[in-house]
């Protein structure tokens, strides 16, 4: 049966960049797919758009939509135009948690999509900014229906709200060269042991997990995530010197100091006459650079570990923060240091609930009461290598830290 579809020339100029549009997804939906009430469900969600895009006003309005035994996962859209567009009068949208590092098989994402067809829009976004699976569209009766149908072959539920939010891990040692460490491991630890706070919303606001192998930090977990995980490596860097010597006869001399050398941040690095690389490994700072320009000749080192960040997330109250270094290195060898990855997770939001105020993220809180008032209540001992590049940061008080760097590293010696 035809439908009347809705007038939408805002909306059509959309379409008539270069780039691809959104617009161009949905009117897909209203007009290929077999399924009529797609068709209808599409069209008006078209129509309410161009009406807010005419208003330049939001239409959109929250509530408590959920489904048994959950407290969270689904963001709520009810439309206060529904009279006018009563197809997509409800339109939520539901969370769904996906694999560690993203790793999708084509039967996988088949089954969720005829499953989204059945009960939904049609409308899927990999991923949102929080990592999720992210089905658009559908009404209240309809989610409960889903859920269960995609819970039954194995996937859960995100979070939403003030909670534990969904994890997200980069593709790491399954395709990258520069893993430090195992990411998909460290996602999966530390999402089972807080699925309750995920489901169950009961925190003065959101507290995410982001694990990145290797400082390129391809998941912005340091600006991105309350606790970073990010792989690293404390040895010197590996040199294949001739492969480096190969990559300088290839490009030349002058192209080597201008792309590589003289954008080392810390002056690292410099090249001999010979054509071969001499690094000054106690002044790199794992930016990743020259590895990511010549990776078949540097590569991360063998003595490898994880440093952790809490604290980093986007503008809110006092602006952007990035994570601030609590475990400057940790080796990952055994079960129990991966347990004790965990417990440090553990200690710090139990802190952070107790301690924060509402929508206060972990981040705002350590500014509010103060690093080392964070550091003693989650059973963290001050450690100089927190302060990465101290000579480079004006703000930082130099007297006296020669003797209280004797005295730190005394305690270490007599702890040992």
């Amino acid at each position: 049966m035809a439908i009347n579809k809705h007038h939408t020339p805002m909306l059509d100029q959309l379409e008539s960049g270069p780039w691809p549009s959104f617009i161009s997804g949905i009117k897909r939906l209203r007009d290929e797919h077999p399924e009529e009430r797609i068709n209808k469900m599409t069209n008006d969600l078209l129509g309410q758009l161009e009406h807010s895009y005419e208003t330049r006003k939001g239409y959109w309005k929250g509530g408590t939509v959920s489904v048994f035994q959950y407290g969270g996962g689904i963001i709520p859209r009810f439309s206060e135009v529904g009279h006018a567009f009563p197809e997509s009068k409800e339109f939520h949208t539901l969370r769904v948690q996906p694999p560690a590092g993203n790793h999708y098989s084509t039967d996988m994402l088949r089954q969720m999509a005829d499953s989204w067809e059945k009960y939904g829009s049609g409308l899927v976004t990999f991923h949102g900014q929080t990592g999720n699976i992210m089905f658009i569209g559908t009404d209240t009766e309809q989610t409960q229906h889903f859920f269960d149908e995609i819970n039954d072959y194995g996937w859960d539920l995100g979070g939403a709200g003030p909670c534990v939010r969904t994890a997200m891990s980069c593709v790491g040692a399954a395709r990258c060269e520069m893993s430090c460490t195992n990411e998909q491991k460290a996602h999966r630890l530390l999402v089972n042991n807080f699925t309750d706070d995920v489901h169950r919303p009961a925190l003065p606001y959101k507290f995410k997990f982001k694990v990145s192998g290797c400082g390129n930090d391809c998941q912005n977990a340091v600006e991105r995530a309350d606790f970073a995980v990010i792989g690293t490596w404390r040895d010197d860097m590996n040199v294949n010197q001739d492969e480096f010597k190969a990559y300088v006869g290839r490009k030349g001399r002058q192209h080597v100091i201008d792309n590589i050398i003289t954008r080392c941040p810390t002056n690292a690095l410099s090249l001999n006459d010979d054509d071969s690389l001499e690094v000054n490994n106690k002044d790199c700072v794992r930016c990743m650079h020259c590895l990511n320009v010549v990776p078949k000749a540097l590569h991360p080192g063998d003595d490898r570990g994880v440093t952790i960040l809490i604290g980093g997330k986007r503008t809110l109250k006092i602006g952007d923060l990035m994570g601030t270094v609590v475990v400057p290195f940790k080796k990952l060898d055994t079960e129990e240091d991966w347990e004790e990855i965990v417990e440090l997770a553990e200690e710090i939001i139990d802190f952070w609930a107790e301690n924060a105020l509402e929508h206060e993220r972990c981040g705002e809180m350590i500014e509010r009461i103060g690093l080392v008032n964070f550091l003693e209540g989650v059973g963290v001992e001050v450690d100089p290598n927190m302060v990465n590049n101290p000579r480079e940061s004006s703000y930082i008080r130099m007297d006296g830290w020669d003797e209280e760097a004797v005295k730190w590293f005394d305690r270490q010696a007599e702890a040992s």
